[in-house]
């Protein structure tokens, strides 16, 4: 065998025959780490059989369209309908957003529906697992279809699941980051270490047709940390987001090769675990009138959601006012600033605006234009929006609001939460001004 050192970027894996203080690939410091490669001799490799090919008739389709259930709507609908057999699922958050908490109750949910489930315990140990169990479930305390393995050599690991017989379920690697072979020099959570053993535990899997989880941590720049090529391998992405000071908790697919990426799952933080959420993301009560506050009902991916905008206008003190905005695009929220100043006669380069969505949610349709303006205005007339009142449509330059699809589905579900007033009106200004 021979050896030979590198110098790979931990941050994008370029990869030099020297070190460099700047990655040349991605302009990051001092992230080149020297790593030892093995390649064998022309006279140790083993002759390669032929590759065989397979035509579609020789293909079994039968259990193509089944799908494994997560105990949760929520997390199925994220995912496509479920779980695939051998998908390879990357879930990746901020720490402390309750990533393992999350895959533990869904551990649960499965153990309950008599699968069983393999959780490496990469970063705590089985005690704490089963601390974390009895404080989500004290039911669960002694189940048996749950095995927790207190085990970071990738080959231990795979030694370990090709002995399962049948084969588990559902492998849960608590986190990818922690795992390591010793066929490498470099360290736990190194470029080199995350692709060969993420590839290794993705093989196995797509061999085994038993779906596996990962989760990865994220860099401070929200980024999955390790080798992009993690996220090109693996068939599923998934982002649990939200923050930590709050109870809300997104579930949102940027990758998925079993479904659509634009589905959206809500959930809650309790001191029970996560409780999935569904039909509205309201960040007050509905039953009293809330300066700045306008109700609207987005479409996210099959579902609709109840929404409430929040704005606040106040004199500015600066030569260029600030606009501060949240979970809406940047640019369409400001075009919808000047058409209020232009059509409305609103001063508003006067003062400083403020737009949120409550809750956290980040919305991408033009459906919520007409809250916008209407939270807007209510906060620059200091004067609340009639009670129980919801507000859809898309706004234009010029002042007139055009209607959005699915129209009575969203009627629906606002008067399913109570809504007595539902605007879609035609003209910004007979609409808004008379409310005031």
């Amino acid at each position: 065998m021979k050896q030979k050192s590198v110098f790979v970027c931990q941050n994008c894996g370029y990869q030099s025959p020297k070190w460099l203080g700047q990655c040349p690939s991605c302009g990051q410091w001092n992230t080149m780490v020297e790593t030892t490669l093995s390649s064998p001799s022309p006279s140790s490799r083993k002759k390669v059989s032929p590759a065989k090919a397979v035509t579609l008739k020789e293909i079994n389709t039968s259990g193509r369209e089944k799908r494994v259930s997560t105990g949760w709507e929520e997390m199925d609908r994220v995912l496509g309908g479920g779980m695939v057999k051998g998908q390879a699922v990357l879930f990746a958050g901020e720490p402390g957003i309750g990533k393992s908490t999350l895959l533990t109750q869904l551990s649960l949910n499965l153990v309950k529906n008599n699968h069983s489930v393999v959780y490496l315990c990469g970063e705590e140990s089985p005690q704490q697992v089963s601390l974390r169990i009895r404080r989500l479930s004290p039911s669960f305390s002694s189940v048996s279809g749950l095995f927790l393995l207190p085990e970071v050599d990738v080959d231990a690991v795979l030694a370990f699941l090709e002995n399962q017989s049948p084969p588990p379920s559902l492998v849960v690697i608590d986190s990818v980051q922690t795992i390591t072979t010793q066929d490498l020099t470099g360290v736990a959570g190194s470029v080199g270490q995350v692709r060969e053993c993420s590839h290794r535990l993705i093989s196995w899997a797509k061999k085994a047709q038993v779906p596996i989880f990962l989760i990865g941590h994220i860099t401070k720049e929200g980024n999955i940390a390790g080798p992009k090529v993690l996220e090109h391998a693996v068939d599923t992405v998934i982002y649990f987001e939200g923050e930590r000071r709050q109870d809300l908790r997104l579930l949102r697919a940027v990758k998925n090769r079993f479904g659509a990426t634009d589905e959206v799952g809500i959930f809650k933080m309790t001191q029970k675990g996560l409780v999935p959420l569904k039909e509205s993301f309201l960040g007050g009560e509905l039953d009293k009138p809330r300066v700045g506050s306008a109700l609207t009902v987005v479409n996210e991916g099959s579902r609709m959601i109840l929404v409430e905008i929040q704005a606040l206008v106040t004199q500015t003190f600066t030569p260029l006012p600030r606009r501060i905005i949240t979970g809406l695009e940047r640019n369409r929220t400001e075009m919808l600033l000047a058409v209020c100043q232009k059509q409305l006669r609103l001063p508003l380069f006067k003062y400083d605006v403020f737009v949120n969505v409550a809750g956290g949610l980040k919305i991408n349709e033009p459906a919520a234009d007409l809250a916008v303006c209407a939270a807007v205005i209510s906060s620059y007339k200091n004067k609340p929006l009639p009670l129980k009142s919801c507000f859809v449509g898309e706004v234009s330059l010029l002042g007139e609001i055009f209607p959005v699809g699915q129209m009575e589905k969203r009627k629906k579900i606002a008067q399913k939460r109570g809504i007595l007033q539902f605007f879609t009106g035609k003209n910004l200004k007979k609409l808004l001004l008379p409310l005031f």
